[in-house]
């Protein structure tokens, strides 16, 4: 992902970015059901990253025990420890908070590591202690029992469901305080360019509509509101 590409998709809402999506085709591109646990830290801007996948499946009592975190090469724990800085530790725990996906130490440590946030279609634990860091973190429900008693650690760095939503690795992840959408990474420069420009119009647009303006002719817009746009944006550009 380019530099360019990252500043732009740190200003751009995940509702403009599923629109765009939608015109290049793709549908199922936001992550349902889950939500930002510190949607009120100032001056944080959106996550962007591209993923880095951890997948669960359901536990087993012979497998899943507390002595299995010993083991440096558990995948959870060692995904923790691995995840590259930048980009984004997306869990597959489908759909299932019955128990938590992480907690507070993991998640502190993801973000020292430089990780760009985290997200998890489950929940997780800690939640008032990872509320209170500057670091994106999103999940359905917050969840204290830990992961041992219903997701089994399975594989790292592969395609995962998350809420739904297919994410493949290096697929760019975008969170703000609405929710996340995927962009599947070959058109992410692409998507990034398009939702910027859709963003200036629709600036434009909510001004006008601020003035009492009506959206007919506006929203889409007809030839003399393309036309108004183009002045008022030049207008900004000087």
């Amino acid at each position: 992902m380019q530099d360019a590409t990252r500043a732009k998709l740190a200003t751009i809402s995940t509702a403009t970015l599923t629109t765009v999506l939608f015109k290049h085709g793709l549908r199922n591109t936001f992550i349902a059901g889950i939500h930002r646990i510190n949607p009120a830290a100032p001056k944080t801007p959106n996550m962007v990253g591209p993923a880095y996948t951890l997948r669960y499946i359901p536990a087993r009592e012979d497998l899943d025990h507390l002595g299995v975190f010993e083991d440096r090469s558990h995948p959870q724990r060692k995904g923790v420890e691995e995840c590259p800085a930048g980009h984004v530790f997306v869990i597959d725990s489908r759909r299932n908070p019955a128990a938590a996906s992480a907690g507070n130490i993991l998640v502190t440590r993801l973000m020292k590591r430089g990780v760009a946030g985290v997200v998890t279609d489950g929940g997780f634990r800690d939640t008032p202690e990872i509320a209170a860091l500057p670091f994106p973190a999103y999940h359905a429900a917050a969840s204290a029992p830990t992961n041992l008693i219903k997701h089994h650690a399975i594989d790292l760095d592969v395609p995962i469901a998350c809420g739904e939503v297919p994410v493949y690795p290096g697929d760019i992840m975008v969170g703000d305080n609405e929710g996340v959408a995927v962009i599947p990474g070959a058109i992410a420069d692409r998507i990034a360019d398009e939702a910027f420009e859709q963003t200036v119009f629709e600036d434009f647009v909510q001004a006008k509509v601020s003035e009492g303006r009506g959206i007919f002719g506006l929203y889409p817009p007809g030839p003399e509101a393309r036309a108004e746009f183009a002045a008022w944006r030049a207008d900004r550009q000087r």
